[in-house]
């Protein structure tokens, strides 16, 4: 599939035929299952993680071929229009996955794994997996190719950032048992490791180093790495004062995450209110 897929995004025929559309059809059903990600562990790494290029091929393969279509349930109230390729994804019971009414939209080749609860409005995209257990809060958004491990809270209002182009990049990598806090914005293929916590309003990209008090060290994007937050790390939205110039003359701090602590029994005591959500 992979060099099927490779080959057709690398050469655009004339007119795409129904075998293609059975070829992005079947990768679909892959992507559906979480048998193929943007992104996988890889132990090797330095970040824990390795980009599949390819499986962003393929999506963008998908909107390339697919047309506009009516996708409304009632054109005359309320009409929506997008490409066939990548409608609505289809639920049922058994999926186990709990979609509270009330506006939320989940696009067809997502992985939403068992237990995950949908509050709404939220918005999961093409490409992103979710893992079981997960809580994905209102207003909250997970981007397309975005990874979120098991047993999450992405609370309310909160932006997990996709990154579909350019096709080598790293997406964001959201791993198992993480707690982001409501308003925080996570971009630009961040890693956040394992059983971390991130305060309200924490904002994570490639541009803002996040300084560690406990450990006396500063964690930053490098040029072919991405930002990454250590395992059990306590991240809160703090500020730097400027040092020289006119911004030091003026008194100005600009924005800075920072880590508070590492989790401990307390911490864990906070985030385990949560589960009585499940």
């Amino acid at each position: 599939m992979q060099a099927e897929i490779e080959q057709l995004f690398d050469n655009k025929p004339a007119v795409y035929t129904d075998e293609h559309f059975q070829l992005f059809a079947a990768f679909k059903a892959e992507l559906n299952g979480g048998r193929v990600r943007a992104a996988e562990p890889c132990p090797a790494a330095p970040t824990g993680w390795r980009v599949n290029a390819w499986v962003k091929k393929g999506i963008l393969l998908g909107l390339r071929m697919g047309s506009i279509v009516d996708m409304s349930i009632d054109s005359a109230r309320q009409p929506f229009f997008d490409k066939h390729t990548v409608p609505v994804k289809q639920f049922s019971e058994s999926s186990g996955v709990r979609i509270v009414p009330g506006g939320s939209s989940i696009r067809d080749g997502s992985y939403v794994g068992r237990g995950v609860i949908c509050m709404p409005p939220m918005y999961i995209n093409v490409g992103a997996y979710v893992g079981e257990g997960t809580m994905v809060d209102s207003h909250a958004l997970v981007g397309s190719c975005a990874q979120v491990g098991k047993n999450c809270h992405i609370s309310a209002a909160s932006q997990i950032g996709g990154v579909i182009e350019p096709v080598g990049a790293m997406p964001v990598i959201v791993e198992d048992e993480v707690l982001v806090g409501g308003n925080c914005g996570i971009y630009e293929g961040t890693v956040v490791k394992r059983r971390a916590v991130l305060g309200t309003g924490t904002i994570l990209n490639r541009s803002t180093p996040v300084y560690d008090l406990v450990t006396n060290t500063v964690h930053k994007a490098q040029d072919d790495e991405p930002l990454v937050i250590p395992e059990e790390a306590v991240v809160i939205a703090g500020s730097r004062a400027i040092t020289h110039g006119p911004g030091k003359d003026w008194g100005i701090s600009v924005y800075t995450p920072v880590i508070v602590k590492y989790r401990d029994t307390k911490t864990d005591a906070k985030i385990q209110l949560e589960d009585l959500l499940r």
